[in-house]
């Protein structure tokens, strides 16, 4: 259940909304490179619009380095955004003081402005007070919409909720929904997928899950580290020595439920054109590396997810960038997407490697945050949802 007041508890008729979205797209030479996050902020941009609110959006883009810099400017975000709702959106050069106050002062019921980059002011990331009052002074009502950021406590995050009424936009609400429904009440069995090239970002995760999941799968450079704490060889493979202790605590812990690869792909060089072959995981020769999980291995983890009733994945099953080495991670996806489960996906590499196999619309829901949908993984609660109005 979600818990905190949304857009529709709150009264936004001729009321001005500061929305935090997460508009921290790729850009490229013509303009934003990928639109899925400001896809995702649409229904509350127009919910609001419809219901005579004036809109005013703010988001940081790229770590620009505590100042204005044009290549991290949301200009091109705000052009673009204007081509979605047809609509035109008025642009702010700053994000507080007098050009930003005057924009919000000016705009209308039905109207649009986006704010430029937050993070061309260090006091953001710092929640900064000061900061925090001024966003807030722009408008009456305060809406965060963005789950990506929503495990950091920044001014345009948490600190603007001491300042004004604040709720949660739809796509926050669904984030939260669906991330929560699958941690605290999952239809079981409940299988979670892990990849990724580091174990040492996710051992609170994993830990969360040894005692939530019915068995977690893991590949990409992870399975490194597992692999090598079980004493075998892998070689120049990519390997966190310094976890190797935690990966054999948390093997031995989790009495079964881990399953890692059973063969391997390997490469005589990290590089797109590499030789390769297929191994089974004890025999990876000196001057090899690991570079995806082996069809063996695509085919014990299919046969696990193809019994769930829930799945969650978080990171890749290999270099999947390489067309070579994607075979593993393409053809988990395919499992996921094929079976009848409940699919949650997070992170962003996960994410780009189910929307490259071309089986998006299989997937239940997918998260537009990794750091935030990994810290619900691990049970931990988020400023940014914390801080907004109890229903």
């Amino acid at each position: 259940m979600f818990e905190k007041k949304t857009i529709r508890d709150i009264d936004i008729k001729g009321k001005k909304v500061l929305v935090r979205v997460d508009f921290n797209v790729p850009l490229n030479e013509t303009g934003v490179g990928d639109d899925t996050r400001i896809r995702a902020a649409l229904p509350t941009i127009q919910y609001l619009l419809d219901g005579g609110a004036a809109v005013i959006l703010c988001s940081h883009l790229g770590r620009p380095k505590g100042g204005p810099d044009p290549k991290y400017s949301l200009r091109p975000v705000a052009e673009h955004l204007s081509s979605l709702i047809g609509k035109p959106v008025k642009f702010s050069s700053d994000c507080i003081g007098p050009e930003a106050k005057e924009a919000a002062e000016e705009l209308k019921p039905g109207e649009v402005l986006m704010l430029e980059n937050t993070r061309f002011h260090a006091e953001e990331e710092k929640n900064d007070v000061e900061m925090a009052r001024q966003l807030a002074s722009l408008a009456d009502l305060y809406v965060n919409d963005a789950f990506g950021t929503a495990h950091r406590a920044h001014a345009s995050t948490e600190g603007v909720t001491h300042f004004l009424p604040a709720a949660a936009g739809f796509l926050l609400e669904k984030e939260i929904k669906y991330l929560g429904q699958v941690m605290a009440n999952p239809q079981r069995p409940f299988v979670a997928i892990m990849g990724g090239a580091k174990i040492s970002d996710k051992i609170g995760v994993i830990k969360n899950l040894l005692t939530r999941a019915d068995a977690i799968l893991i590949g990409g450079g992870m399975a490194n580290t597992f692999m090598k704490a079980q004493g075998l060889a892998v070689a120049d493979s990519l390997v966190e020595d310094d976890s190797l202790g935690i990966a054999r605590a948390l093997f031995e812990e989790a009495g079964g439920k881990i399953h890692l690869p059973v063969d391997m792909v390997v490469a005589n060089q990290y590089a797109a054109d590499a030789e390769s072959k297929t191994l089974k995981v004890q025999d990876v020769p000196d001057g090899w590396r690991i570079l995806d999980i082996g069809p063996e291995t695509v085919k014990a983890f299919r046969a696990i997810i193809a019994t769930a009733r829930t799945v969650v994945w978080n990171g890749p099953m290999g270099v999947f960038e390489f067309p070579k080495f994607a075979e593993g991670t393409f053809g988990v996806a395919k499992a996921v997407a094929d079976s009848a489960a409940v699919s949650v996906i997070g992170g962003g590499e996960s994410v780009a490697a189910i929307q490259q196999s071309g089986l998006a619309d299989k997937i239940t829901h997918i998260s537009t945050g990794g750091g935030a949908s990994l810290e619900m993984l691990e049970g931990l609660e988020l400023p940014g949802v914390a801080a907004l109005l109890d229903k």
